[in-house]
């Protein structure tokens, strides 16, 4: 059994964060990851997938953007050899091949088991991210075998998937860019449509996200919002991360032939029952646009730039017969879970599963959280958002202490 003062579990963007503000501030600590550093970053999206954020918004404590292209958008595969690099930059001290198999807690200590060994530690920090595992909805258990199910973590490209016409539920981020990819590819593809948010990629000539930054809409804490679980559970925005900096949202995909229909509220062989609310849905993600562009043109103090022209509303479907519209494939593109099997100290996860934290403390003193969606900000689940909660965690696991680190490992 091997000891340290802190244990961080998970060396993607969370976990390295806090490993170097734990290293600045000379606290002992080891990072144990289930397999490789950014390892979700390789194996678990898709060929095209680049960032959603500008690469200038994704710096990560002690290392901020100097390279040539501020603007662009990383690929995945480029952004995970940056984890590398970064964990090497610090001597970060991370044990790869150790996933967990439980969490407990013994006189006192932690006590982690992992398939590399046991360790003991005062404090963990669970770094193992918002995007765990694809949130299928129990109704796709009722389509019918002959229709290939993919989710995005499993989604590659348009070749891998079988002929014919393509089903993508879910029309936030990963939705329509899956969708937009599929019709350039030349597929027969219809998104159902819940809630999402639509912004521009670009707006008076500014990445999106530089106005939210100036608007200090990615400071917006928790406590200000009137209702945080609602406010968690906000769809990330209709964006992709290309060179040409093109806007993807329901108008765009539209206009590629995309078919836009309802919610999937239920499945039973090649037959699927949608919500009646898609011009509802349609219309509340519009007002909220045009609030923010609103805003937005205030600040700038002049007259309201060009606005993307919103997508035309279908006549509402009830019912979409797959076989019928020779749709071979259903892409559940609905969302992420997470899931904690090792994670069984009482009063931490609540009934829904999810760890109980404040500004990344939990109920049981000791143990802390990083990486979840407006874990304090609307920001934090950002990569350049994660570094000021990772901060605010080191300050209260240290006291706020700072000197040189050395590793200490005992046995």
């Amino acid at each position: 059994m091997r000891s340290t003062d802190t244990l961080i579990l998970g060396a993607g963007q969370a976990g390295l964060a806090a490993s170097r503000c734990l290293t600045d501030r000379g606290h002992d600590h080891v990072v144990l990851e289930r397999a490789q550093i950014g390892q979700r970053w390789r194996t678990g999206v898709w060929d095209s997938l680049h960032l959603l954020t500008p690469n200038w918004l994704n710096a990560l404590p002690g290392r901020p953007y100097r390279g040539p292209d501020p603007d662009g958008f990383a690929a995945a595969g480029e952004f995970a050899d940056h984890l590398v690099d970064y964990a090497r930059s610090s001597g970060a001290p991370v044990v790869e091949q150790a996933p967990v198999k439980r969490l407990d807690r013994r006189g006192g200590r932690f006590e982690v088991t992992t398939d590399a060994g046991v360790w003991r530690s005062g404090t963990v920090i669970i770094a193992t991210g918002w995007c765990d595992r694809p949130a299928v909805p129990a109704l796709a258990t009722g389509l019918a075998a002959g229709i290939h199910q993919v989710t995005p973590d499993e989604y590659r490209n348009p070749g891998a998937l079988p002929s014919g016409g393509v089903l993508v539920v879910g029309a936030s981020a990963t939705g329509v860019q899956i969708a937009d990819e599929l019709a350039a590819a030349g597929r027969e593809v219809t998104i159902a449509v819940g809630r999402h948010t639509r912004l521009p990629r670009t707006y008076r000539g500014r990445d999106i996200y530089w106005w939210l930054q100036r608007l200090g809409h990615l400071d917006k804490t928790i406590d200000e919002m009137p209702d945080r679980a609602l406010a968690r559970r906000e769809p990330s925005a209709q964006l992709v991360g290309r060179p040409d900096r093109r806007a993807v949202d329901l108008s765009t995909l539209q206009a590629a032939g995309v078919r836009l229909v309802g919610r999937v509220i239920a499945a039973d062989g090649f037959r699927v029952r949608l919500a009646p609310d898609l011009a509802a849905t349609m219309a509340a993600a519009e007002a909220r646009l045009r609030r923010l562009l609103g805003r937005i043109d205030e600040v700038a103090g002049t007259h309201p730039d060009v606005r993307q022209r919103p997508a035309t509303v279908p006549h509402s479907k009830s019912e979409l017969d797959l076989r019928t519209a020779g749709i071979t494939t259903v892409v559940w593109a609905t969302g992420h879970r997470r899931s904690y099997p090792w994670l069984t100290l009482p009063g931490v996860l609540d009934r829904h599963g999810e760890i109980r934290q404040h500004r990344g403390h939990t109920p049981l003193p000791g143990l802390y959280v990083l990486g979840q969606r407006f874990q304090h900000r609307r920001g934090s689940h950002l990569i350049g958002g994660v570094g000021r909660d990772a901060a605010a965690v080191a300050d209260h696991v240290t006291g706020g202490r700072t000197g040189p680190w050395i590793p200490r490992t005992t046995s």
